[in-house]
């Protein structure tokens, strides 16, 4: 097992401890093996926090344009909990098998 597959390796785990920083450093850094695995594992590592920023711009616009923000609010908040919910564990779970199968590789 050599270095190139342990960084890309790597690079899709650290959304367990380094989450945006640690592709950046090696697609920076790394070579021409390890560049499109932190390059996607970047992306994979975004995607969810870009979903629930969207979902928190859709909760406020519907707390604002609705006569009873109260109700909105919480119903809202649930839906955008959940929606963002399955969505970072989708991508949690992408990762680490991603992970595993480019050490296998």
């Amino acid at each position: 097992m050599n270095g190139n597959k342990i960084l890309a390796a790597l690079s899709y785990f650290s959304v367990l401890f380094a989450p945006i920083l640690f592709p950046i450093i090696v697609w920076i850094v790394g070579d021409v093996e390890t560049k499109p695995h932190a390059k996607r594992a970047l992306w994979t590592h975004i995607i969810p926090s870009i979903a629930t920023f969207i979902g928190m711009i859709i909760l406020g616009v519907m707390g604002l344009g609705s006569d009873q923000p109260d109700v909105t609010f919480g119903i809202g908040a649930m839906i955008v909990l959940c929606i963002c919910g399955i969505i970072s564990l989708y991508y949690f779970i992408w990762n680490i098998v991603k992970g595993i199968k480019v050490l296998k590789a």
